[in-house]
């Protein structure tokens, strides 16, 4: 194997590469690559590639994973904030005709344009990164409100974060996330990673989880704004129970009277609290709340 060819996701490669372009790292952008080959070909494998599947990868390094996604994928878009990054990137992506940088921050790009110019001629597209963790939960809300022709979106966060994207109803990682995240998805956590697998290493645990993009969401609501608005209420404050939440932000407008009416009619009992409704429930309890905001006074 010759040089260039070699993986980058080794220690020695990675501090090799570091050292010759004396690059150091940003902690503002939360720098931290991943020098274990084994977890970087489970990030691949679940990302379900092949030659008709584009990859997006969102903060690529120095192209320890864009090198793996690129033997596996029709077409690889890295996009990158760093500037120092992209004549690195240029250098080792140099053997792999199907990789493109972009030198951009993600959450400014038009995904749409970007997806219609760079993978056109690809079935799919699985969004596979190393996220930042401090811009984790904006950029994952971005890639699933824009319904995207995404197969799946595997990435690497916090581990804390992870739990609480594939969290049950009634356990204290469920929140409004995690709603979120399984009304546009299903979460699979893949595995969980070390701090001591990183360049530099991070304070917290990892975690790599899979979300598989859905068709159409798991339930059908009347008004998709209003039903994010209640669950947003909803845990509001969490020791608050449901009823607490909801005439806090309902009550002047709908009434308690008919707050109360509408909490019987979908039979959700008010003294529960937030983290125990199933998205079933808060589909019925958000529609009945759009019902009683739309009546006229």
């Amino acid at each position: 194997m010759t040089r260039s060819m070699m993986d980058i996701a080794t220690p020695s490669r990675t501090k090799e590469i570091i050292k010759k372009h004396g690059f150091s790292f940003k902690k503002s952008l939360g720098q931290n690559f991943l020098i274990d080959m084994n977890i970087m070909r489970r990030i691949v494998q679940a990302a379900g590639l092949d030659e008709k599947t584009g990859a997006l990868e969102i903060g690529p390094g120095i192209g320890a994973l864009t090198e793996q996604l690129a033997r596996e994928a029709g077409k690889v878009t890295a996009v990158e904030i760093d500037q120092r990054l992209i004549p690195i990137l240029a250098e080792v992506m140099e053997p792999y005709a199907n990789v493109s940088v972009v030198n951009n921050d993600v959450l400014k790009v038009d995904l749409s344009a970007l997806f219609e110019e760079q993978f056109s001629g690809m079935d799919k597209v699985s969004v596979v990164a190393n996220l930042p963790y401090y811009v984790t939960t904006p950029i994952m809300m971005k890639l699933l409100e824009e319904r995207l022709p995404l197969k799946n979106i595997v990435v690497m966060i916090q581990k804390e974060v992870a739990e609480r994207m594939a969290a049950a109803p009634g356990s204290k990682d469920y929140g409004s996330l995690t709603v979120a995240v399984q009304y546009y998805s299903e979460p699979e956590i893949v595995c969980t990673v070390p701090h001591t697998v990183f360049i530099p290493q991070p304070n917290v645990e990892s975690a790599v989880i899979r979300l598989k993009v859905r068709e159409n969401p798991p339930v059908q609501v009347n008004d998709e704004r209003l039903f994010f608005d209640v669950v947003q209420a909803s845990f509001a404050q969490r020791r608050k129970t449901l009823w607490n939440n909801l005439k806090a932000r309902y009550g002047a407008e709908a009434g308690v009277e008919g707050l109360q009416g509408a909490l019987e009619t979908v039979d959700i009992n008010p003294q529960r609290r937030g983290e125990t409704l199933s998205l079933e429930e808060f589909a019925r309890l958000s529609d009945a709340i759009g019902a009683l905001l739309k009546q006229p006074e």
